[in-house]
């Protein structure tokens, strides 16, 4: 009863709980939170003392006594206490009222390949950090909902969705998923490939923020008029200790992540290949529409558009698309259609 009541005073949360980056979704006021998914810990007391982007900041820069945690790694819950912590944060930052304490409705974004585990862990956090309700979307559906596709047709619809951890790959038709990939290959692996390179290149070690930088600025998965785009490698030279720096070329980043992108493109062109003649010829009119932020590496939709012989869209603000999606469906819940693209099972705090 005090949940329910308490409830009555919160506001309906959608979250893409993502590797990189974490969105919250509020009903009726769209996305207000977009922020790193980092937590800086007092390594002694385990206590919370920075969340997000000011957490990021200290990545590789902490004394001992503190500690950035990544608390999902690969899409999934890493350190469960520490994304209770989190997710805790960010609905209080969600609910400014003071003396209440907030029982929002929850709707979490989940990679499609996660197992009953791993969705209970996601539950579990967000009904500890305060949810009267939490219910759960595969990520890929969201994604979709969230770029405007038509999921409850009777035609296809083919998403890639390319996070910070996991690339997501579904067929969708009638409010459901056909056939799904997921593989756990996304923009960290892209940062290790780089980090890789420079330590197999050049003798030179540099850390994962100056790898995203560098990812973020010549990054690229097709030739194009970029590749004549340099930047600084900057790291600790293996050999001698010493600090030092190399000039990159667009082209020999491409070369460090070719690996990765191949097999994005290649869980696509699987996926097609199981995928029901009728609905493939939806997609080939449609085309294949990327979401996440690795749509935003340049060239990747020509990449995959001359490996598919399809033609390749980049969803409208790809970044936002699943928490753009969850709170759609939030404010649409007696849609069947809405209903139907969640996670069968519904989680609930226990009665008081």
């Amino acid at each position: 009863m005090l949940d329910a009541f308490l409830g009555r005073f919160s506001r309906d949360i959608g979250i893409d709980l993502g590797t990189a980056n974490t969105l919250v979704h509020v009903r009726g006021r769209g996305i207000v939170i977009s922020e790193p998914s980092v937590v800086a810990i007092d390594a002694r007391s385990r206590r919370v003392l920075e969340v997000g982007a000011e957490a990021k900041r200290m990545v590789g820069r902490t004394p001992a006594s503190i500690i950035a945690v990544r608390p999902l790694r690969d899409g999934v819950i890493s350190d469960f206490d520490v994304t209770e912590q989190m997710i805790k944060y960010f609905v209080q930052r969600v609910h400014d009222r003071v003396g209440l304490i907030p029982r929002p409705r929850m709707l979490l974004g989940i990679p499609s390949g996660v197992t009953e585990v791993e969705k209970r862990a996601v539950r579990d956090a967000a009904l500890n950090a305060g949810a009267r309700w939490a219910r759960l979307i595969e990520e890929p559906m969201a994604a979709a909902i969230g770029a405007g596709l038509p999921i409850g047709e009777p035609t296809g619809s083919l998403i890639v969705d390319i996070g910070g951890g996991t690339t997501e790959v579904a067929v969708i038709s009638l409010g459901g998923i056909v056939v799904a990939r997921s593989i756990r290959i996304g923009g960290d692996e892209l940062d290790q490939d780089i980090i890789a390179y420079g330590r197999r290149e050049f003798n030179l070690l540099v850390g994962e923020r100056t790898a995203e930088d560098i990812k973020i600025a010549i990054g690229s998965a097709y030739p194009g008029p970029h590749d004549e785009q340099h930047v600084t490698f900057r790291g600790r030279d293996l050999l001698t200790g010493l600090p030092r720096s190399v000039d990159i070329a667009a082209e020999q980043v491409r070369e460090a992540i070719e690996m990765s992108i191949a097999q994005i493109v290649d869980t696509i062109k699987d996926t097609i290949e199981e995928t029901p003649p009728e609905l493939v010829a939806d997609i080939m009119d449609q085309g294949i529409v990327l979401a996440g932020g690795g749509a935003l590496l340049q060239g990747l939709d020509r990449r995959i558009a001359e490996a598919t012989q399809m033609p390749v869209h980049i969803a409208d603000d790809p970044l936002t698309c699943v928490a753009r999606g969850t709170g759609r469906v939030l404010e649409e819940l007696e849609d069947p259609i809405m209903e139907r693209a969640l996670v069968a099972e519904t989680y609930s705090r226990s009665p008081r």
